[in-house]
Formats: C-alpha cells, structure tokens, sequence
C-alpha cells in the first residue's frame, strides 16, 4: 500500500514542478541569447532600428541583423557603455555617423549599448538598443571573454 503511495506522487512531482517553477527561470541564459538588439546609430552601413542578434565569441562581439554583420575583435574596443542615453564621451568623438542615435527622452533604465573600436587607424561606434534585463548575462560574458570593462551606468529605482 505504501510503494502505491510513492509511485503516484513520483508520477505526480514532475507535473506539480512544472506550474510552480516560473518559465524564465528554467530557460536560463537561453532566454537571454534570443535577445532582441536594435541597431540605433553608429559608423556602419546598417539600417536603423535593424534587429538582431549579438554573439560573444571567443574573439570578437558580432552583431547580425537580415542584411547586414558588423564584426568587432576584441583587440580593437577601446570603449564600452551600458546606459539610458549616449554619453557626451562618445557624442564628442570625431566621428562619421552612418546614423545618429535619435533619444529623445533619456528615462532612468539603461538600454543603450555602446561599442567604440579603432580598426586600422579609424574609429567605429555601434549603438544597440536592448532591454536591460536581456542585457544582464551579456555584460558578464562580454567582461569575462573580452578582458575589458563594460561601463555601466548606475540608477536608482525609486518606485
């Protein structure tokens, strides 16, 4: 009677696991690899508001939207930025904006990614628009494989 009683509720757990444990958490950072980037502006030919996907390898950020890749090696970031708008360090680069980021209102959250690199004696920048959230695992795994710090803009969250 008792090996019954076991054998319902081992038929049972997996379903009752099921509903209690929330979806996010089971996916894990294979959620966060279907982030969803936008390009916002920069030095490449790459339609605004392209979305895509950014990979981390072992030797460079590659973002790919339909149409358009934009490979950046590690050796040549010189900066990178996680914040609510683009920041006066970048804005005042000489640069040759393909697109400039259009904010119009700069919120709390951080949303912008900003990649500056030299590559053969000319400076790039790409802007990414991304959900913060999604773009948690991201900066640990771009720190960690890049060996470079990404800037991120502190905020408090007042509500």
């Amino acid at each position: 009677m008792k090996l019954d009683w076991v054998k319902r509720t081992w038929k049972v757990l997996p379903l009752v696991c099921m509903f209690l444990i929330p979806r996010g958490a089971t996916l894990g950072t294979e959620q966060a690899k279907e982030a969803i980037f936008q390009y916002a502006g920069g030095s490449e030919k790459i339609e605004i508001d392209c979305a895509g996907k950014l990979e981390v390898s072992d030797s460079a950020l590659v973002f790919k939207c339909p149409g358009a890749s934009v490979d950046i090696p590690f050796s040549t970031i010189t900066l990178m930025q996680f914040r609510p708008d683009i920041s006066p360090q970048v804005r005042n680069l000489k640069l040759k904006w393909k697109t400039y980021p259009s904010i119009l209102v700069a919120g709390k959250q951080n949303r912008f990614f900003t990649v500056v690199c030299r590559k053969q004696g000319v400076t790039h920048v790409m802007v990414l628009r991304v959900d913060p959230l999604s773009m948690r695992p991201y900066l640990a795994e771009i720190e960690l494989k890049s060996g470079k710090r990404v800037e991120v803009m502190p905020y408090e969250d007042y509500s």
